[in-house]
This record gives structure tokens, sequence and C-alpha cells, in this order.
């Protein structure tokens, strides 16, 4: 199959590499040339300008929020040019907002338009084990199933409508951040107690929360190692934001929502916004007198 891919971060790389390994044929377009030719050196071919790549049958992108996605991908112009019935499949995590007013403008103009946002990061990514949350009608699932099945382990489809694999993928980035929220106050504590905060994470996850959050964001917490930069502190910020959007959306107060937010504000005010997100940690510990400086 030919595919058109849109932005080649740890992630979107990741998936091109994989689906130029599983045999397709893949154009690319990203804003800065360097990716671009890293993935033409893997056997991917640059697309001139991102029109180019609307004229592909089936687009894939992976951006990294709503104004990278509305600009890129709603321009009426790049539209314009999409061929009748042509597929869209969007990975990032995203507004339901969003989701639903690309559905809406896809469908009129004879567009179809999927919902695809992924859990994994860019390691998980290039092991093609990503879990892939799918939404959108069911034709359109139907053509890019092949393609999501070899950038991810597991797909759920969550939906017909778009916006609902959004929204799952929002509260499950919540959850998360709301794990480490609570990590990084609870290692705090124990710090402060002159206890090893790394023991603690080892008891809860071998015996209470087994599974990726607590044994590996976990780690790095307790051992206060906020590297490789796996997701990036800002990200975190951006979906705890729409977490909060989406509870007021939907007329549900989100109060932990809240205090994470602030958290990851300081963070982002003490130059932590490139760091890991887990590196939220040192608001807590700066608020304790234990943070670094």
């Amino acid at each position: 199959m030919k595919i058109g891919f849109v932005g080649l971060g740890a992630m979107g790389q990741a998936m091109v590499a994989n689906l130029l390994a599983a045999g397709h044929t893949v154009q690319v377009w990203n804003r800065s040339p360097e990716p671009v030719r890293e993935m033409t050196e893997q056997g991917a071919t640059a697309a001139v300008d991102l029109a180019e790549i609307f004229t592909c049958e089936v687009v894939l992108s992976a951006l990294s929020d709503d104004d990278a996605v509305t600009g890129l991908l709603l321009d009426e112009d790049l539209l314009a040019v999409a061929p009748a019935g042509a597929v869209h499949v969007n990975t990032a995590t995203i507004s339901s907002e969003l989701a639903a007013r690309a559905h809406r403008r896809y469908a009129e103009l004879g567009l179809r338009y999927v919902a695809a946002p992924v859990l994994g990061n860019s390691e998980v990514a290039r092991a093609g084990n990503l879990t892939v949350l799918v939404a959108g009608e069911a034709e359109a699932l139907t053509v890019v199933q092949p393609l999501i099945d070899v950038i991810g382990r597991r797909t759920w489809t969550i939906g017909d409508q778009p916006p609902q694999a959004n929204l799952l993928k929002i509260m499950v980035n919540y959850l998360i951040a709301c794990s480490i929220g609570a990590m990084a106050e609870a290692t705090t504590v124990t710090e402060a107690a002159e206890l090893d905060p790394k023991l603690l994470i080892d008891i809860v996850s071998e015996h209470l929360f087994t599974g990726v959050v607590f044994p590996n964001y976990g780690r790095m917490i307790g051992a206060r190692e906020y590297e490789p930069v796996a997701f990036k502190l800002a990200l975190g910020h951006k979906d705890v934001n729409l977490a909060l959007d989406s509870g007021q959306a939907h007329g549900v107060p989100l109060p932990l929502g809240g205090v994470l937010r602030d958290a990851f504000i300081d963070a982002m005010a003490h130059g932590q916004s490139e760091q890991h997100w887990v590196a939220v940690t040192e608001a807590v510990r700066r608020r304790a007198g234990l943070g670094r400086e």
C-alpha cells in the first residue's frame, strides 16, 4: 500500500520504519528536513510538499497537539487535493472537540477520518508493540487495519465516532499522570523521613501495582533519574489540560487534575519542559524543600 506520513518525531519515525519493513511504500513530510533525510535513507520517499502527501489514498500522521493538527491537517487547500474516499489516520493525542470537528469536515468533503491514538513510547513504537485505540466508520477501519497491525500489537476498536478514541486516550494519560503525582508525593515523604524512595517503589511494584507505570516510571521517580526522555513534561501538561477540558465538557469535576496542572506549571517554570514528564516530581520536592534548583 502507498501511504503518506506526516510528522517524523520519535514516534513517527518508528512507525514509518515498521511500515517500510512490512513492505509498504511510504512518502513522508516533516517541518524540519533532517528526519526526512533519515527516513529516506531507510527507503521512504520525500514529498515535495505537504500537498503531495494529501494526494495519497491513505495518510497517517503523528503530530504533537491540537495546534499542529489544525494547522497541517485541516487546511482547506490541502484537503481539496485529496482523492475522494481517502482515509486519514490521526495517531495524535488531541482533544475530543478537535477530533469531532475533523471528522465532520472530512465527511463534508467525501473523505474519511480515523482516530487512532496510541499507548506506548518511542521504544515501544520501534518494536511495533503499541496499543492502538481506533474509532471511525467501519469501512475505513477495514482499509487501515493492516497498517495498524504493523505499528501495534493490540488494537482496541472503540466505536464509529473518532472523538470516542481520543477521549479514552486522554483518560488513560490522566490516570498515568495521577499515578506519577501520587508516586512523587509518596516518595518525597519517604525521602523526608530519611528512608529510601526506591524501596517504596520496589515494594508497591512487586506486590500491588504490577505492569508498566509503577515499575518503569516508579523506578525513575524513586531514583530521581529522569532520562531517557521518552515523553516530554510539556506534553504531560498538555494532556492534563485535555483531561480537565473533557471533565468540564461532561460536567465531571477533576480536582486531582487541578493539582497536577499546577505541579506541571511549576516544573515548566523551573525549566523542565523538555525533561521526562516524571520529572514533575521535582516540583513536589521543591515544595518540601528538597528539590533541585
